[in-house]
């Protein structure tokens, strides 16, 4: 029973942000629902994707669990640490380096943790190109002012 806790958080966690969601303000201008289409979106995804996510952890719960005897391993629980190290570094370096910068930082940080060096290419590869498409999506297709 131990493998349907975090599918069943995830489900609650999607069931509250579609309340949130339903009670988001409307808008004033244009289409008085726009604020609430993308989070809604999320939401749904969120809710569908725990419930196949439980369904396949229900079928698995014969199995032999080992999920949580892996986290409380020492090099899981350092790459956890080191990941909000690097979150909180990555929030405090936002607003003066901008989001292109502090994005391939962080993601390189990441990436590096957890591949390790040996795939270093990979990393910096994936760090580049997901960072200057995230970069030009907002940036440019979506119009959203980045730091």
């Amino acid at each position: 029973m131990a493998r349907l806790i975090f599918p069943i958080i995830l489900l609650l966690f999607g069931l509250v942000y579609l309340i949130f969601t339903l009670n988001l303000p409307k808008s004033n201008i244009g289409d008085p629902n726009s604020p609430m289409y993308f989070p809604l979106l999320i939401a749904s995804l969120l809710i569908v994707m725990s419930a196949i996510y439980f369904i396949q952890e229900l079928r698995k719960r014969s199995e032999n669990f080992t999920a949580f005897a892996q986290l409380l391993e020492r090099a899981t629980l350092l790459r956890i640490i080191f990941t909000i190290v690097f979150a909180l570094v990555y929030a405090l370096l936002f607003e003066p380096l901008g989001f292109l910068i502090s994005t391939i930082l962080f993601l390189g940080a990441v990436l590096f943790l957890i591949n390790g060096f040996k795939h270093w290419f990979q990393n910096i590869l994936v760090t580049i190109i997901f960072s200057a498409i995230a970069w030009y999506t907002f940036s440019q297709l979506l119009d959203v002012s980045l730091p």
